[in-house]
């Protein structure tokens, strides 16, 4: 069999930049023993094949993953002069664990979640919290309601294009451990959120993040 295929020797990724696994020598020709019968192929040939079955899978599996596919809206984004005690209201009422922080055009900013309440509560969980409140001695000093949002929210939010394939969305999620992130326009306006559970369930890969 000749290889009339194409080189694609140097590139190293299916569709939307999914690595593939090397394959060696050693591989295909144990590979190939385990084929009945005669094959009239090299394994150079092999290799050509398994590239291009690699990048229609990916592309079969992933190609039609956007993140603004997978998104969901946000009725109510936080702004940098709400006070805190307002923005607590605004994301109970969203059911999320957090919300984006945009400016005057819409435009992200950041993100306050529970666990930045957490941190100006010198508290590590909710539990402690809670059992801090419990204790006789406990005095609740805070000024949630003249705090404003921007003292507490975390500055520079990783976020994802609404364009992002696969690949992009993995590695933005392998940047940071909250459930969540911004998905913005070109030009940094909000348009979502996505939710790492909501992109595990879309691929069925609970157990890789």
């Amino acid at each position: 069999m000749t290889n009339n295929s194409p080189d694609n020797s140097t590139d190293d990724s299916g569709g939307d930049g999914v690595p593939e696994m090397e394959l060696n020598d050693e591989d295909i020709l144990d590979a190939m023993r385990h084929i009945p019968g005669y094959l009239d192929i090299s394994t150079e040939d092999f290799r050509a094949i398994y590239h291009l079955a690699h990048r229609h899978a990916v592309g079969r599996l992933f190609g039609g993953t956007r993140a603004d596919r997978l998104m969901r809206t946000v009725p109510e984004p936080l702004y940098p002069q709400m006070a805190l005690a307002e923005a607590a209201q605004a994301i109970a009422r969203c059911g999320y664990k957090g919300l984006p922080v945009v400016d005057a055009n819409a435009c992200v900013i950041g993100m306050l979640t529970e666990n930045d309440f957490l941190r100006r509560l010198q508290a590590d969980t909710f539990l402690d919290l809670m059992l801090r409140m419990l204790d006789d001695a406990f005095e609740f000093t805070h000024r949630c309601h003249e705090t404003p949002v921007s003292v507490a929210m975390t500055g520079s939010p990783v976020t994802v294009g609404g364009d992002a394939g696969f690949w992009e969305i993995m590695r933005a999620f392998h940047r940071h451990a909250g459930r969540g992130m911004p998905v913005v326009a070109s030009d940094g306006r909000l348009l979502g959120m996505l939710f790492r559970k909501d992109f595990l369930a879309a691929h069925h890969l609970e157990d890789l993040l």
